[in-house]
């Protein structure tokens, strides 16, 4: 499991590498929590990869309900289907309705899609953003792996998807949810894990580049802020200074291009008021 993923340019350890080996051989979803930007998300588009299966989404928001998570009737065409029907003299009523709730009419969003799909990989991101009635309605499904369909029947899945579920810890998810899953927390990772990832994802970058950034972007994280950088902002900042020709950084560059890995004000103060050049000669020495 770790070399395919590592195949794909995603780093596992041995715990996340054991965790996906589960979820595959027991059927069970993998619970991802921790902060934005460790690489939960990369976790399920990296599977998605490495089993030559679909990556179907499921973005989670506050007020999301099932129809817009499971599936809805294609109302328009079944009025245009209706009124074809009629301009073509039909008038059996028993007909028409049945073939207004036909499949054809319906719109699988992203958890039907997920069960029709095989193999398919389900990612349910940022479910602490749900409210509880549709993190209920979520914990039903995913012990089925089934919906039913008033006009239709039972839909189940042949083979079930490979389900992540992401977390940024926003609010508690209910036991329930997390007793049906494997359990991973997302850490942010060592320097040596960082740069090693920076570089994978990198190849273009200097290797003294990617080292110098991963230092500053480690330092960031000691201070006190609102939202500490992730290895996504880690390499978005690599990236955006090699995009200005840069092969190394100084703390004049660093600071001139501190919005690639903060997006608040106070963090880019505090950054500010850091020797950033100290940081750099330590890792130079």
């Amino acid at each position: 499991m770790r070399a395919r993923l590592e195949e794909t340019g995603y780093l596992v350890d041995d715990g996340l590498a054991i965790a996906c080996f589960l979820a595959l051989r027991l059927g069970r979803p993998i619970f991802c929590e921790g902060d934005a930007g460790v690489g939960k998300t990369a976790l399920a588009s990296a599977l998605a990869e490495a089993l030559d299966a679909p990556l179907i989404r499921l973005q989670c928001y506050e007020g999301i309900d099932a129809s817009q998570a499971l599936y809805d009737w294609d109302f328009p065409r079944q009025l245009l289907h209706l009124r074809a029907a009629e301009a073509a003299g039909v008038t059996d009523a028993g007909r028409l309705e049945s073939e207004l709730y036909d499949r054809r009419f319906l719109i699988a969003r992203p958890l039907l899609r997920a069960l029709e799909t095989q193999p398919s990989v389900l990612l349910v991101d940022e479910i602490d953003r749900a409210d509880d009635e549709f993190e209920a309605f979520l914990l039903e499904l995913l012990s089925e792996f089934s919906v039913t369909v008033p006009e239709l029947g039972t839909l189940r899945a042949e083979r079930p998807p490979v389900v992540v579920l992401t977390s940024n810890r926003t609010r508690e998810v209910h036991d329930a949810l997390k007793r049906r899953c494997l359990y991973h927390w997302f850490d942010h990772p060592g320097f040596a894990r960082e740069l090693a990832i920076v570089r994978r994802r990198l190849p273009e970058v200097s290797a003294r580049l990617a080292e110098q950034v991963t230092a500053l972007t480690q330092a960031l994280r000691e201070q006190d802020l609102l939202k500490p950088p992730g290895v996504a902002e880690t390499i978005d900042w690599a990236q955006a200074l090699a995009a200005l020709g840069a092969t190394e950084v100084d703390a004049e560059l660093a600071v001139a291009t501190l919005g690639s890995v903060l997006k608040y004000r106070e963090d880019t103060e505090r950054a500010r008021g850091m020797d950033l050049a100290a940081v750099l000669a330590r890792r130079g020495a």
